[in-house]
């Protein structure tokens, strides 16, 4: 558990890192003074670290504007869906070449229409493994559980002429227990129809990146960042973890 190393990190008098060892300790004062890059191999001890819970380390990158961005929670992503839920299925979208759509009502008291548009491959629905699907309508459960099922869920809403991807504060993709997401300064959100011409290759892979490429999507990497605060005799360092 990282979080209990680090406490037990600023209990101890000194951290003394593992690595590098043909390289002799610099003090942090050198360092700091230095010009980057340079390579060196410190004795010091921890001060602080942030963020101070580990959850909260995880963000989102964008390569191509290089932002962070929080990941959103649950609450954004429902009231995202329950926005959407209020346009109606247009049936004129349904069952077109290279999809199959089924719609039914819920029986809660306040009904909802939901539909699912099934891709095809070779005008045929593939195995639930092999499947991507369109959701309309659809609450945060009840994608989470076609995702579950399903190799990928990509939640949708009607417009007059096609499928469109909701507001990209919501995840545009799902597979499995990942949620995946687009920069919204930098993605040119493209129609649903822009994904026949990966349902009509050869063996769909359903790749997020590819899937990203078709609808004009960037794509958005999860990073995790933390800040160390180390001292020395000589003075302080502050260190950035970055990775994906």
């Amino acid at each position: 558990d990282l979080e209990l190393d680090l406490q037990r990190c600023q209990q101890l008098s000194v951290t003394v890192l593992t690595d590098h060892q043909y390289l002799s300790n610099t003090e942090l004062k050198t360092i700091t003074n230095s010009r980057a890059p340079q390579q060196y191999r410190i004795r010091a001890k921890l001060r602080t670290y942030k963020p101070q819970k580990l959850h909260q380390s995880v963000k989102l990158h964008c390569s191509k504007c290089n932002s962070l961005q929080e990941v959103p929670d649950r609450d954004d992503f429902d009231f995202i869906l329950h926005g959407s839920a209020g346009t109606a299925p247009n049936p004129e979208l349904h069952n077109t070449s290279w999809y199959e759509s089924v719609t039914w009502t819920t029986q809660e008291q306040k009904q909802r229409e939901i539909t699912i548009h099934f891709v095809k491959h070779d005008e045929m629905l593939q195995h639930p493994e092999d499947t991507l699907l369109m959701v309309e309508g659809g609450t945060r459960k009840e994608i989470w559980k076609l995702s579950k099922r399903f190799k990928c869920v990509i939640p949708v809403r009607s417009t007059e002429d096609d499928l469109e991807l909701l507001d990209l504060s919501a995840p545009f993709l799902l597979q499995g227990n990942v949620k995946y997401y687009g920069c919204k300064q930098c993605s040119t959100p493209k129609p649903m129809k822009n994904l026949s011409s990966l349902a009509a290759e050869q063996q769909p892979s359903w790749e997020p990146a590819e899937i990203a490429q078709v609808l004009g999507i960037e794509l958005l990497q999860y990073v995790f960042i933390m800040k160390f605060t180390l001292v020395d005799e000589t003075g302080a360092l502050s260190a950035y973890l970055f990775d994906y």
